[in-house]
């Protein structure tokens, strides 16, 4: 998924609340709870009861506390009374999860310089974007550089949820690699989104060309990230979407992780907490191992590895960590260029090779090119169907880019489709036990029931980058415009169920300032592939990120605002 920072120095922020209003990388489907469902049962079968669901729960309020060298926005940091003691929760495999860590406890003077030393140690770490406010900070590196959002502490989460999350990484990782090649069962499935989206059609028409031109992709990557949330009433590890495309903060994420066992290693015994118990994370490592390897399947040691960005990137140090890594563990070297960079200098030999400014290119890596706003004129079409024609390797192909799309997501949904791809048995188990609920928009029986409970729903547009979906009431408005209009307007969308997780007090940092609120949670596994041919050469997890926003919101995103970066304490 793709990336538009908006600046942590939000003008939405006041001294009393995270009021965060902005677009989001978090694709959330999920807020406070509104109650228990009782005798729900969401499946893709449409086999779904709705009869007993209570109204949305009091949003809670928040306050600041301050650092050693700020201003003290708050008096002092008081105790959430209206959050009871988490309770426990059964797993997928019947374990019983752990109470949250209590903050309640810790003592002010203690988090104030729990923040304190966190705040020092993102500005000497790279914890770092760029400041919004600061005009160069997008293009220019080291100008208005600001310390990313963070969570002060690690969420706990249960241990075997994330094996089981890391265990599907490979799994996915086929199953999108097969997809990808059934450019039939792409076109089908897409065809009367391709009516309605414009955005999904010139997509399609690139993926159309390379099948008239029987264009293969022999050495095929994919970086991906599959996002998850932990459902409370059906305690499911439910997936929300797979990212194939730009799957964001490999730098960053691996950053968190590494800030919060630094504090727990000196404030640890302070608060009870052990470091050993966040999982390493190797995210960075990993995905410029899966480049680096991808580079030399491509066999030129002069080529160059290509970084596909956007005209401005508030995001480019997570970024640039990525390409610092494989320069100095692997000694490839990468450019960044725009689209309309690429349509400007790049050009292809009639052996297929890509060249940019004279200079070969083995792989093109995506870090833009997932929303309509990266294509302003038909310069970044022509540069995107360009490399698409070339022999280099796309991260990714255009294949893997619509196999990531939600209209996929929901197809490979439905019953008996996952064993049209995959053959192991356990495998599809596995995969289909992590499906939320997910319908398309001509299921009438299921557009009655989100008409009726709007707040059990979320409307997913076949967009990357957040801040997209529909919740709530404006669930029923859509419908009913859509069913009012007869138009085919519905093919744009899915419906996906609205998963309600656990809700958690913690501190979140912002822009110097410590914010204690109530707060759900959202990971994300990334995943690696890399394939010449029939031979698999890469096929692992490799990392996680995990992002923490208010409860209070529908959206939320580390790059937009909402949400903050974190890591997981394993209980």
């Amino acid at each position: 998924m793709g990336i538009s920072y908006s600046s942590p120095l939000s003008p939405s922020l006041s001294t009393t609340t995270l009021n965060i209003t902005h677009s989001s990388l978090f694709p959330c489907t999920a807020k406070a709870n509104p109650g228990t469902i009782s005798d729900s049962t969401f499946s893709h079968t449409n086999n779904i009861s709705l009869n007993s669901l209570r109204k949305p729960t009091k949003k809670f309020g928040s306050f600041y506390c301050c650092s050693h060298n700020t201003t003290c926005l708050g008096s002092k940091i008081v105790p959430l009374k209206c959050f009871d003691k988490a309770r426990e929760m059964e797993t997928q495999e019947g374990i019983a999860q752990k109470p949250t860590i209590d903050i309640h406890g810790i003592d002010e003077e203690l988090v104030q310089k729990m923040v304190y030393d966190a705040l020092v140690w993102s500005s000497l770490h790279g914890l770092v974007v760029g400041d919004r406010s600061v005009q160069r900070s997008g293009k220019v590196p080291g100008v208005g550089m600001v310390h990313a959002p963070f969570s002060l502490l690690p969420m706990t989460f249960p241990e075997s949820h994330w094996k089981l999350a890391c265990e599907v990484a490979p799994i996915f990782n086929e199953l999108i690699d097969r997809v990808s090649l059934d450019g039939k069962f792409l076109q089908d499935a897409l065809s009367r989104t391709k009516k309605v989206d414009a955005f999904t059609s010139r997509l399609i028409d690139i993926h159309s060309k390379m099948l008239e031109i029987n264009k293969s992709e022999e050495i095929r990557l994919g970086l991906h990230r599959s996002d998850y949330m932990l459902d409370e009433q059906t305690k499911l590890l439910l997936q929300i979407e797979l990212n194939t495309i730009s799957s964001s903060f490999p730098g960053l994420s691996c950053l968190v992780s590494d800030l919060h066992r630094s504090l727990l290693k000196y404030y640890g015994e302070h608060i009870g907490l052990d470091s050993s118990r966040i999982p390493g994370n190797t995210s960075v490592d990993k995905f410029a191992e899966a480049l680096a390897k991808a580079w030399t399947e491509y066999n030129n040691p002069r080529a160059l590895v290509l970084v596909v960005v956007q005209p401005e990137e508030h995001n480019m140090y997570d970024q640039h960590w990525l390409c610092t890594t494989l320069k100095e563990r692997h000694n490839v070297t990468t450019i960044r260029k725009t689209l309309a960079e690429i349509d400007k200098d790049g050009e292809i030999l009639p052996d297929g090779t890509l060249l940019l400014g004279g200079k070969e290119i083995s792989v093109v890596y995506f870090r833009a090119g997932y929303a309509p706003t990266d294509y302003p004129s038909e310069a970044e079409w022509r540069a995107r169907a360009l490399m698409e024609q070339s022999s280099a390797v796309k991260c990714p192909s255009i294949s893997y880019h619509l196999a990531g799309t939600k209209k996929i997501q929901q197809e490979l949904a439905k019953p008996n489709m996952l064993e049209r791809f995959l053959e192991n048995k356990e495998d599809i188990a596995k995969l289909r036990k992590c499906f939320a609920g997910l319908w398309s928009l001509d299921d009438s029986d299921i557009i009655k029931k989100a008409i009726e409970k709007p707040d059990l729903f979320v409307m997913k547009p076949q967009r990357e980058g957040g801040g997209n979906n529909i919740y709530g009431d404006d669930v029923r408005t859509n419908l009913l415009r859509l069913q009012k209009e007869g138009s085919e307007e519905d093919a744009a969308y899915i419906l996906m169920q609205r998963i309600f997780p656990m809700v958690s007090p913690t501190f979140l940092v912002r822009e110097g300032i410590c914010h204690k609120d109530h707060a759900i949670s959202e990971l994300g596994v990334y995943g690696a592939y890399l394939r010449n041919k029939e031979k698999v050469i890469i096929n692992e997890q490799c990392g996680y990120l995990m992002r923490t926003k208010v409860s209070s919101s529908n959206e939320g995103g580390v790059a937009a605002g909402f949400a903050v970066l974190d890591s997981i304490y394993l209980n």
